[in-house]
């Protein structure tokens, strides 16, 4: 151990290390060498804090009922005056410091404001007795005016000192606290205030309290090019979160007429919450803004976590009442994920992860806003019964677009394994390569076996299906995940599906629909390519998609044999093919499963012989064939209705 304490080997020390060498940083000194500390960097985020500091000193004075109205003046020269007309900061001389005025305390010494015991503002945004004198740091420049008992009261600073003894003259008809200052270039360099993120600033502020006036002012030799900040602005918003809201939107189509709004108090002295909600009914960037004591928390935080999983139970619940389908699998992703919403808290102590405030870490927050909008949200959905199935069904498309991405995503990692997981009922081809191979989808195990003896083993593959497989337009995609049919024809297959469709991990040339000649098939059938229209619609319109056509009746007669695929074609065959009144053995197939496996070759599966529907669809027709499925296939049975009725005229006889 005591080799630790030896010189090294060449027989020296280090650089001294004693008392001497440890500095303490007094004052404002500490700011100015460390910026990035407190406010987040020198760069034009940090140069905005100031101003965003100044701004909500003044909005905490409208906050507390003081102050009414906040002046904005940006100048050419580079210099921004924020005035309000609040009490004004103190001015007579520090119980503590009886030779220094309050108002020079509050701006050269950290940690100093009206702010910590709660006596003086119930609720504030600024850094409790940080934010000015941090400003009053960075500034190279800065002068205060404070108007109060019918005085006016002037000092100048100069990088966090005064230059000179705090100054008063009468005045009449004036109050509250103006704070003109320049940011410092030797910190920020020749960075400068930008008028458009200025004003943003001051009309989320105004947004955010109804109550309150801004007035924004910009030399006009600021704005330059396509900047379309306005020069000189009044800034009310009467409706407040409301009005905000319908600017985020910006007339962008929503799923609900009416926003979902509210404003709910937690109790005495533990403050209040406001917000604005709205589904946009086309997709687009999620827009949440979240504030806390009208300070912009960009990264969220137990405020917004509370407002999220808030509309999340509330509409989970909501959809068990009335038995929706999905319900059970909302999720708060589901639900906000692609909302837009306007969040504003008021609460007595917020706490901040960071120095720049951009998320409450408040645990108590998100229990008090969740318990809040929940109730609210509960009351709004059981009282318009229209609206909420209105956006139950939203929020479902939601759920299916997530759990359809998340099938991809599976069949995608399953698809680039050096072996590829396959069904187990997979009678695989011998080929390697997926030219001039098919697979044959066929309904149960019987047809599955006499298909696997008919095949050619090199080129053609069978995958037996049991029973009528599940209808995606009506059941959704999470049903669809659920079932094994289905999920074994997307591994069979190895192209992936919907966006991730990939055309060269399509493992076979030609898929093949061959189910019985009767009704039952024609519906199993009609399931299949419902399913690839919904799922994988680029299979189709890439033409690997067939329908096969076996036959249904077996017609002989004097060592002459036919097959018909229908009765039309019976009727035909025994026209044309046998004498007129030739007593010809007519055999009815009940399935291919019953059919032997040379017969089932030579009519369906020999690609010599056999006849095989390619399905396809036209370009112009594409969004027809959307609707027809929807009004066919879909959750709607007022569709299936319609149809049956129109067309029952046309039916001459039931196969049943």
């Amino acid at each position: 151990m005591a080799d630790l304490f030896q010189p090294d080997a060449r027989g020296k020390r280090g650089k001294s290390y004693t008392a001497k060498d440890i500095e303490v940083l007094e004052g404002l000194e500490p700011v100015r060498r460390r910026p990035g500390m407190y406010v987040g960097g020198t760069g034009e985020d940090g140069l905005h804090h100031l101003a965003a500091e100044v701004l909500d000193n003044a909005m905490d004075e409208v906050l507390e009922g003081s102050a009414t109205r906040i002046e904005i003046h940006l100048r050419a020269d580079g210099f921004l005056a924020i005035t309000d007309n609040g009490r004004g900061i103190p001015v007579d001389p520090h119980p503590k410091y009886r030779n220094r005025s309050a108002l020079e305390v509050i701006l050269t010494t950290l940690h100093s404001g009206g702010k910590f015991s709660g006596a003086v503002y119930e609720t504030a945004g600024g850094l409790h007795g940080v934010g000015l004198s941090v400003v009053n740091a960075l500034a190279d420049h800065l002068t205060v005016e404070v108007a109060r008992d019918k005085r006016l009261w002037t000092q100048h600073y100069r990088r966090g000192k005064p230059t000179g003894k705090l100054a008063s003259k009468p005045v009449n008809n004036r109050r509250g606290t103006t704070i003109l200052f320049h940011a410092d270039p030797e910190i920020f360099a020749d960075l400068a205030f930008r008028p458009n993120r200025l004003y943003r600033m001051a009309r989320a502020k105004a947004y955010l309290f109804r109550g309150v006036e801004i007035h924004w002012h910009c030399d006009a030799a600021l704005i330059k090019g396509r900047d379309q900040t306005p020069a000189e602005e009044t800034l009310h918003f009467p409706n407040g979160l409301i009005d905000a809201l319908a600017a985020e939107v910006n007339g962008r189509e929503t799923v609900t007429q009416e926003p979902f709004s509210g404003r709910a108090e937690f109790g005495p002295g533990k403050g209040r919450v406001e917000w604005a909600v709205a589904w946009p009914a086309t997709e687009g960037e999620p827009a949440v803004g979240t504030y806390c004591n009208t300070i912009p928390t960009p990264q969220g935080g137990t405020h917004e976590a509370g407002l999220r999983s808030g509309l999340t139970r509330s509409l989970k619940d909501y959809g068990a009442l009335v038995k929706h389908r999905q319900a059970g699998q909302f999720t708060a992703e589901d639900v906000t994920g692609a909302c837009a919403a306007i969040l504003s808290i008021f609460i007595p102590d917020p706490q901040f992860q960071g120095q720049t405030k951009e998320k409450l870490v408040n645990v108590e927050a998100q229990r008090l806003v969740e318990s809040a909008v929940k109730d609210h949200f509960d009351h709004w959905l059981s009282g318009n019964s229209e609206v909420a199935n209105l956006l139950l069904e939203h929020v479902s498309e939601r759920v299916e677009e997530r759990l359809r991405r998340r099938m991809e995503r599976d069949v995608a990692r399953q698809t680039t394994r050096r072996k590829l997981r396959l069904p187990g009922k997979l009678a695989d081809c011998g080929d390697a390569s997926a030219k001039d191979t098919e697979i044959f989808l066929v309904e149960g195990d019987s047809a599955g076996g006499s298909a696997k003896q008919a095949r050619d083993r090199r080129t053609q593959a069978v995958l037996p299906l049991r029973g009528k497989i599940l209808n995606v337009a009506s059941a959704g995609t999470g049903k669809l995940l659920e079932n094994q049919e289905l999920s074994a024809i997307v591994q069979a297959l190895g192209c992936g599906m919907g966006d991730r469709y990939n055309e060269s991990g399509l493992r076979y040339d030609r898929v093949i629909i061959m189910t019985d000649a009767d009704v039952d098939g024609a519906h199993i059938a009609s399931l299949l390519m419902t399913f690839f229209f919904r799922a994988m619609p680029k299979l189709i319109e890439e033409g690997h998609l067939y329908l096969a056509l076996p036959p249904l009746y077996r017609l002989a007669h004097g060592g002459k044999v036919f097959y018909a695929r229908d009765d039309r074609h019976r009727d035909e065959l025994i026209r044309k093919e046998f004498p007129p009144r030739a007593k010809v053995e007519i055999s009815r197939f009940k399935g291919l499963g019953e059919m032997p496996a040379q017969q089932l070759r030579d009519t369906t599966m020999d690609q010599r012989q056999r006849t095989l529907l390619r399905v396809a669809i036209a370009d112009h027709e594409r969004k027809k064939t959307d609707r027809f499925v929807e009004e066919i296939m879909g959750r709607k049975p007022e569709g299936r209705l319609a149809f049956i009725q129109e067309r029952a005229s046309d039916i001459v006889e039931l196969d049943v």
